[in-house]
This record gives C-alpha cells, sequence and structure tokens, in this order.
C-alpha cells in the first residue's frame, strides 16, 4: 500500500541513455506551470542531500561487493526521504526524482542479479511510513529503450562512470527489470517509447494527466 501525503510525488526511471535526464527539468518547469500554487522540489538518486551526494560519488565509481552497492543505495535513500521527500510531500509540495526504487531493482536486482526479495525487505524497511503503507512515487515515467539503442546514444557523451561501462547483456536484463515492475503496477507507471524523436516525447510528457 502506497501512503498517501498531501503533496505529489514523481520519478523518471529508464536505463542509461533513454533520455529521461533530457526532460526531466523541463517536466518540472511544466508542473510550475500548471500547479502554480504548489512549490515543485527537483532532486535525484543516489543523491539529494549532502551525505546521498558523497554516496553517490562511491557507488558509481568505487568497486564494491554487491550487497553492499545495495546497501548504500538504500541507505542514501532512507537520508533522502527523512530530510527531503517525506517533509516536502507533507507540506504538500510535487517531489520529482531523477530515478528512486525502481534503479534499485533494475540494476542491483535485474542487471547484477541480486535476490528481489532481499530488495523487497530493504523496501519495507526504508521506505515505510510512519502513517502506514510505503513512500512511493505517485507516478513514475519510465523511458523504454533497446539496449543496443541506449549503448550508442551512452558512447557520445561524457566519460562513463562503473554501471554506465557495462555490457549490452547487463543493460538488457536492467531494461527487463524496469518492465517487469511496470507491468505488476501498470497504475503507477507511465511507458514512454523512448525511440521516438525529442519532439514527440515532449508532447507525450505534456498530455500526461495529474490530479492533485
Amino acid at each position: 500500500m502506497t501512503a498517501q501525503y498531501p503533496g505529489y510525488f514523481i520519478s523518471f526511471e529508464g536505463i542509461d541513455g533513454a533520455g529521461k535526464s533530457t526532460h526531466i527539468e523541463a517536466f518540472g518547469h511544466l508542473m510550475h506551470e500548471r500547479f502554480p500554487d504548489r512549490e515543485i522540489v527537483m532532486t535525484r538518486e543516489p543523491g539529494g542531500t549532502s551525505l546521498g551526494e558523497q554516496l553517490r560519488n562511491l557507488l558509481l565509481n568505487a568497486p564494491m561487493h554487491l550487497e553492499t552497492e545495495a546497501l548504500l543505495m538504500f541507505a542514501a535513500r532512507r537520508e533522502h526521504l527523512a530530510q527531503v521527500i517525506e517533509p516536502a510531500l507533507e507540506a504538500g509540495k510535487i517531489v520529482i526524482t531523477d530515478r528512486f526504487t525502481d534503479a534499485s531493482f533494475a540494476y542491483q536486482g535485474g542487471g547484477r542479479g541480486l535476490s528481489i526479495e532481499k530488495l523487497n525487505e530493504l523496501e519495507r524497511w526504508v521506505q515505510a511510513a510512519p502513517q502506514g503503507g510505503l513512500i512511493q512515487p505517485n507516478l513514475t515515467i519510465l523511458f523504454d529503450l533497446p539496449g543496443a539503442v541506449a549503448e550508442a546514444r551512452r558512447s557520445q557523451v561524457r566519460a562513463p562512470d562503473k554501471f554506465e561501462q557495462m555490457d549490452l547483456d547487463f543493460f538488457e536484463k536492467v531494461r527487463q527489470e524496469y518492465l517487469r515492475r511496470a507491468k505488476a503496477d501498470p497504475e503507477r507507471f507511465h511507458l514512454v517509447d523512448a525511440t521516438h524523436t525529442k519532439e514527440a516525447i515532449w508532447d507525450e510528457l505534456k498530455d500526461i494527466e495529474i490530479s492533485l
């Protein structure tokens, strides 16, 4: 059960190279225009807090055991929830995050092969809301793209982090776990075909109905 708050929680998800970061800032401006009485909080994972950003640097660059990686991801998330997300939702703000827990299931679970049940346990522990239920996005916009297309896009950008350096098989597993979660929770997910042009994707994002 998803915990209820006065605010609204949106996450952007997708494999590296799918194009979500291209649109997230503009989407934040769109939400400000559509809901001028609501403050918009833009954030990201891993990160979002001073501690989270320090952990982000470790997570994206330092080699570590898979379970250590998952635990640090959820440690950063616990701080993110406590310091940023939950207070903002309680205050009625709109929170837009570049990645949330679906990324942990996709990358550490689907890509790296960590037990989904272990991830479920971490999710239940870290995201438990005081009033009951789990702190989850009201809406998750998933940019879906074949791994080979995303790989070609990634090759055109900055120096890759340790995840962006992974092979095509890894990213196909990540993608399939994202799609599995989207199929299991269709009311929360909005699936975007990220093979479309930037203009077509933006037109689709503008048409998403959000009721506060």
